[in-house]
């Protein structure tokens, strides 16, 4: 791989961000935060990413140059795909003319692109992020041995990857995703101080749900899609009502099965105390309005769902999956278990529901490991990788 020129110290180096779309969720809310965050005096932030995002608007109220490319689609498209790579390069290009430049892709799809595109325009030090694998989500083997095939291609143009958890690490290497560089756990960041305040806002809150502060709430905060696993919540619902028929769930999220799931409340007579409330940005105060977190993803790089509720005071059930066991060890700040063992979760949540001591003891616990989940450290963790990729100590 051809070296690039180191930075020059008194010139900001350009950082390109590249994301396929700005949906509603945790890899995106980073990125936008990383671009906003990162030390002018050293960096220069870029955005790339595709178009119809729930976050478009608040990219465009940043004060940095922030590129839409149509063309950068999450399926497969080649038409696009090829469209999407030399509009990126194109963008890339000048850039790189001049001196290094960062090209930081995040997940699979704008990782593909955005590498190659990097390539192409000559631009380096490349950084990809892993925020879980893509490929998990298809159905289609042959589409999903190319999604693999190109990724492992992908690695030679890397100089540097990042991941969320420890496990994708794992996996990375083992599937050959990830090449013999350097490799940097840096998790997704919150803030943690707004997490802080959900027993400030959980009167509120519960007030607006239609909750009194007797009530027994469970709740999940996801996308209404198969990773998520949705339709398993509504199940664990109807278990956890059987033996607290006082509980009420909520299910904060949309998505590409929002009828599956109104479907499975309909059918499990669960109307009177199911709510979906749709796509929401006050996080912190629905962690505050509920009891007990629930999480039953089929997979996920590290849910950042999970040191939300630790900063917030309140215990997590989820699925052991993937970097979830890194923020949330069972029987000390919450309880896993193994997807589709609805038996056990159910058991858990409905102990959780049952005894407050334990509750107490599990938010401690949280409270006193959510440090490393920081928005700020996040950051500066980024730009520590950036500087040292530059051989630079400015």
């Amino acid at each position: 791989m051809d070296r690039w020129r180191g930075a020059v110290n008194d010139v900001p180096v350009p950082v390109f961000h590249i994301i396929t779309m700005l949906e509603l969720g945790g890899a995106q809310q980073n990125t936008l935060h990383t671009v906003a965050s990162l030390d002018r005096s050293r960096f220069s932030p870029r955005l790339i990413c595709g178009t119809g995002g729930m976050l478009d608007d608040e990219a465009r109220t940043l004060d940095l140059p922030v590129h839409f490319v149509p063309s950068l689609v999450r399926p497969i498209r080649p038409l696009a795909d090829v469209a999407a790579v030399r509009a990126i390069a194109r963008i890339l290009k000048p850039e790189a003319g001049a001196g290094p430049v960062i090209v930081h892709t995040h997940s699979s799809k704008a990782g593909i692109v955005g590498r190659v595109a990097a390539r192409l325009a000559g631009a380096q030090p490349r950084v990809h992020s892993i925020h879980g694998f893509g490929h998990e989500a298809i159905r289609n083997p042959a589409a999903r041995w190319l999604v693999l095939n190109t990724e492992r291609r992908m690695a030679a143009f890397t100089n540097a990857f990042i991941s969320v958890s420890r496990k994708n690490l794992e996996q990375g290497r083992q599937q050959g995703l990830i090449g013999d560089v350097r490799q940097e756990v840096i998790r997704s960041g919150i803030d943690l101080a707004a997490f802080a305040r959900a027993d400030e806002l959980r009167a509120e809150a519960r007030r607006e749900l239609g909750y009194d502060e007797a009530t027994p709430v469970v709740g999940m905060i996801a996308c209404l899609k198969r990773q998520k696993a949705p339709l398993e919540f509504v199940e664990l619902a109807a278990r956890v009502r059987t033996e607290v028929p006082e509980a009420r769930f909520f299910l904060a999220g949309d998505g590409e099965l929002r009828g599956d799931v109104e479907a499975a409340i309909a059918r499990l007579g669960l109307g009177d105390c199911v709510q979906l409330l749709g796509w929401r940005r006050d996080i912190p105060a629905l962690l505050g309005a509920l009891d007990v977190l629930t999480l039953t993803s089929l997979w996920e790089g590290l849910p950042r769902v999970c040191p939300q509720a630790m900063a917030a005071g309140r215990p997590v059930v989820a699925t052991a999956v993937d970097g979830t066991p890194e923020a949330i060890v069972d029987g000390r700040n919450g309880f896993l278990y193994q997807p589709g063992d609805l038996e056990r979760a159910s058991g858990c949540v409905t102990r959780l529901l049952r005894e407050p001591e334990l509750r107490s003891t599990f938010v401690q616990a949280g409270l006193e490991a959510v440090a490393e989940f920081d928005q700020a450290r996040m950051v500066s963790d980024q730009e520590r990788l950036y500087e040292d990729l530059l051989g630079t100590s400015r």
